[in-house]
C-alpha cells in the first residue's frame, strides 16, 4: 500500500512542474487589489492564463507573499482578463445552529475572469479564500491544482503529518519550523501557521466533485498543495469488508461531466483563516460561510442531541440480572438510561449485523423491537454501518432503516477522499436526507462544507478522539487543548467525550476494553461546553454513568447547539474558558493543561438580573485521584467574579439559569 500511495503523490506533485508563473504578460504587469470590510486584511493579486500570484497583508504585516494558484485543465485558456467586483452584507440562520442562532456574512469579492475560467478571491474580516470557476462543459478534466502559501519566512507550523492519502485523518499536530518539512512530508488539513503576530489556519470548504487537499513541505518558507489523484481501480483486501487496496490512479485529479444547463461549475474554496488572537480562531465561522446553500427544503426533522454510545466502553454494564453484550437486552437498558436522563439517541455500533450485509442483522439482536421499544420512551436508534457493504446495497438498506424508523446512520471507514470517495459522502447524505436520516461519519476525512447543503449530517470524526485512550497513552490534554484552534475551525468534530473513569498520567493505564480518560472528570465534562458536535456522544457505559448521578445529570442537559458563543479565555495548548448560550441559560466550560491553574471568571457576560449558578470543579484531590469533584450552587449576577481552580490535566463547568 505504501508504494501504490507514494507512487499517486509522485503523480500528483509531478504535475506541478507543468503550472509556471513568469513576470510576463498583461496580468501579472497590472496587478488588482481588494480588502476586507475593515479594511485590515489587504489582497494584491495578478492573474493570467498560467495562474494567480498574490500577496495578502494585515494591519499592514505580510501574511503571504508571491502565493501561487492554478488549475490546469486538459485545453488551453487564452490570457485576456476582465474583472468583477461584489460585496456582500447580510445576516444568515443555519439550519442547525453550531456557535451561534445567526451568522453575519460581511466580504468583499474579486473575480478574474479569462474566456473560460475564473478565480475569485473572497475577504472577510476573517480571513481570505479563493476559488476557481469553469465555464467549459461536457467532459472536464482537471490535470493538476497548483496551492503555494508562501510565507515569507521560517515560521512555526502545527503539522498534522500523514503516511497516506490512505488515512483517517486522526493525527496529532506536530510542532515544526517550516523550513523543516521535506517535499516528502505532507499532512492532512486543516493545518496551523504561526507568524508570531498573526496565526493562520488553512482548510477549505465546499469540497464536491473534486478531491481533497493536503499541503506538503518545500524545505523552503512556504507550503504545496498536494491531492489525490482519481482512482481507476481498487479492490478490498482479502477477508476485509473496509480496508482498500488502491490498484491504479489516473494521471489528473478529476474528471466531471457538465452539462451546459449548469453553465460550468465552482471548485472548492482554499481557506486561509486570520487571527490576531488566538481567541478568534474558536469563533471563525468561514468554513460554514464558504460552503454551498442548503438542498433540504424542510429541515424541522433534523434534531441535533446527545447519544448513548456502546462501542467505546465495551458494554460494560453490571449490576444487572442479563448478560451484557450485543443483544437486545443491552440495547433496551441503553434506552432505559437515555431516557432517564433526557438523551436524544443510543447507538448501535460495530456488531449489530453480519459484516458484509447490513441487512443481516446477528440472532442475538431484534433491531424493529429495539427501535419500537425506544420510540415508546422518546430515544432514536441510529446505526453504525461500514461505508463499502452500504454502498453495494445503499437504496434497500436505507429504505429498510426508514422502515424500522432508525434515527440515522454512523458511516465509518472511508480512510480517503479522492473525488469518487469525496461524491460518496454526497451520495449519502442526499439519499439519507430524503429518508429522514441523520448521518455521523467516522473513518472520515475533515469537515468541507457538507454540512451546510445537508445539515442532516450532524458531525464527523477526522480527529483524534478519547477513543484512542483504548489503545495509546499520547492523549494530553495539551492536545485537547489544540483540537478546538484548528480542526473544530473546518467544523464539528466527534471526539466522544465523557469518559468517567478518569486517571491523572502517572496512573493512567492502557486498557482496550475498560477504557480511562488522561485527565480529571471535570475536564471530560467542560468538553461538552467546548467541543462542537450537533450530535455529541455520552462514550462511557451507561451503568458508570448511574453510578455517578450528579455529573451524568448536568452532561445530559447541556446542550448540543446553541444560540451564542463568546470566549472569554484561550490560548493554545494552554487553556480554554468558553461561554455559551442556549435561551436563556448560559453554560461556560473550562479546560486546562498539564499544570495547576487558577482563573478568575468575570460573569460580566450574563444577562441583568440574578441567576442560579451550578458549578463543578476539580476536588481538592484530582491532582491524585483524577475523579475527584467539588459542586457548587450559589445564587451570582453579572457583577460577579468566581475564583477558578484546576488540577493537573483539569476542568470546570457550570450552568447560569436566570431567575424569575
Amino acid at each position: 500500500m505504501k508504494i501504490i500511495v507514494n507512487k499517486a503523490i509522485r503523480v500528483v506533485i509531478g504535475l506541478f512542474a507543468a503550472v509556471t508563473f513568469t513576470a510576463s504578460g498583461l496580468s501579472l504587469r497590472h496587478g488588482h487589489e481588494v480588502k476586507s470590510p475593515d479594511e485590515r486584511l489587504v489582497l494584491s493579486v495578478q492573474y493570467g492564463k498560467n495562474g494567480a500570484s498574490y500577496s495578502l497583508t494585515h494591519d499592514g504585516k505580510t501574511l503571504l507573499q508571491q502565493s501561487k494558484a492554478a488549475m490546469q485543465f486538459e485545453q488551453l485558456n487564452d490570457n485576456k482578463v476582465s474583472i468583477r467586483r461584489n460585496s456582500v452584507d447580510r445576516v444568515l440562520s443555519p439550519a442547525v445552529k453550531q456557535k451561534t442562532a445567526q451568522i453575519t456574512e460581511q466580504y468583499n469579492q474579486l473575480c478574474l475572469d479569462l474566456s473560460l475560467d475564473s478565480i475569485c478571491f473572497r475577504l472577510f474580516d476573517q480571513g481570505m479564500a479563493y476559488r476557481f470557476e469553469t465555464s467549459r462543459t461536457g467532459k472536464v478534466t482537471v490535470l493538476n491544482e497548483q496551492t503555494i502559501f508562501d510565507f515569507g519566512r521560517n515560521i512555526k507550523v502545527l503539522f498534522p503529518q500523514e503516511k497516506s492519502f490512505i488515512s483517517h485523518n486522526e493525527r496529532a499536530y506536530l510542532d515544526k519550523q517550516l523550513s523543516a518539512i521535506k517535499p516528502d512530508e505532507f499532512a492532512s488539513l486543516p493545518l496551523l501557521a504561526d507568524l508570531g503576530h498573526t496565526k493562520l489556519v488553512i482548510t477549505e470548504s465546499g469540497l464536491r466533485d473534486y478531491p481533497g487537499l493536503w499541503l506538503r513541505g518545500n524545505a523552503d518558507t512556504s507550503l504545496q498543495g498536494a491531492l489525490p489523484a482519481k482512482v481507476l481501480s481498487v479492490k478490498l483486501k482479502p477477508d476485509s469488508d473496509r480496508n482498500e487496496i488502491i490498484d491504479r490512479r489516473a494521471a489528473y485529479l478529476a474528471s466531471s461531466e457538465i452539462d451546459a444547463a449548469q453553465g460550468g461549475r465552482q471548485y472548492p474554496w482554499r481557506i486561509v483563516a486570520v487571527a490576531k488572537t488566538d481567541a478568534e480562531l474558536l469563533t471563525n465561522q468561514l468554513s460554514y460561510l464558504l460552503a454551498d446553500e442548503v438542498a433540504i427544503k424542510d429541515t424541522r426533522w433534523i434534531k441535533p442531541g446527545k447519544v448513548a454510545w456502546d462501542w467505546w466502553n465495551a458494554n460494560n454494564i453490571y449490576g444487572v440480572d442479563f448478560k451484557a453484550g450485543i443483544n437486545t437486552q443491552t440495547y433496551l437498558y441503553y434506552i432505559d438510561f437515555a431516557a432517564k436522563y433526557g438523551l436524544d439517541y443510543i447507538l448501535l455500533d460495530e456488531g449489530w449485523y453480519h459484516l458484509g450485509d447490513v441487512l443481516n442483522v446477528v440472532e442475538s439482536i431484534d433491531v424493529q423491537r429495539i427501535i419500537d421499544y425506544g420510540k415508546s420512551k422518546g430515544v432514536g436508534v441510529i446505526l453504525w454501518v461500514i461505508w463499502h457493504t452500504l454502498d453495494q446495497q445503499l437504496k434497500e438498506a436505507l429504505d429498510t432503516y426508514q422502515q424500522w424508523g432508525a434515527a440515522g446512520i454512523k458511516v465509518d471507514f472511508m480512510q480517503r477522499d479522492d473525488q469518487a470517495m469525496v461524491n460518496y459522502y454526497w451520495k449519502v447524505a442526499r439519499e439519507a436526507a430524503n429518508r429522514q436520516l441523520l448521518v455521523n461519519f467516522h473513518g472520515s476525512y475533515k469537515p468541507a462544507g457538507l454540512r451546510r447543503v445537508y445539515p442532516n449530517v450532524l458531525t464527523r470524526e477526522g480527529v483524534r478522539g478519547l477513543e484512542h485512550n483504548k489503545w495509546g497513552d499520547y492523549m494530553t490534554s495539551e492536545h485537547n487543548l489544540t483540537l478546538p484552534f484548528i480542526r473544530m475551525l473546518a467544523g464539528p468534530m466527534d471526539y466522544t467525550p465523557g469518559a468517567t473513569v478518569n486517571a491523572q498520567p502517572k496512573n493512567f493505564n492502557i486498557s482496550f476494553n475498560r477504557p480511562m480518560s488522561k485527565t480529571t472528570r471535570v475536564h471530560q465534562m467542560a468538553m461538552y461546553v467546548v467541543y462542537e458536535s450537533p450530535m455529541q456522544m455520552l462514550a462511557d457505559s451507561p451503568s458508570n454513568y448511574l453510578a455517578a448521578p450528579k455529573t451524568t445529570a448536568f452532561i445530559a442537559k447541556v446542550p448540543t447547539v446553541w444560540d451564542d458563543t463568546k470566549i472569554l479565555s484561550a490560548k493554545l495548548g494552554d487553556h480554554i474558558i468558553t461561554a455559551r448560550r442556549s435561551g436563556t441559560s448560559w453554560y461556560v466550560g473550562v479546560m486546562g493543561n498539564g499544570k495547576p491553574r487558577d482563573f478568575t471568571l468575570d460573569l460580566a457576560f450574563l444577562g441583568k438580573g440574578g441567576y442560579q449558578m451550578q458549578s463543578f470543579a476539580d476536588g481538592v484531590n484530582a491532582d491524585k485521584f483524577a475523579q475527584d469533584y467539588r459542586q457548587q450552587q450559589s445564587k451570582v449576577d453579572r457583577n460577579d467574579q468566581i475564583k477558578v481552580l484546576l488540577a493537573p490535566n483539569g476542568g470546570w463547568v457550570a450552568r447560569f439559569d436566570r431567575m424569575n
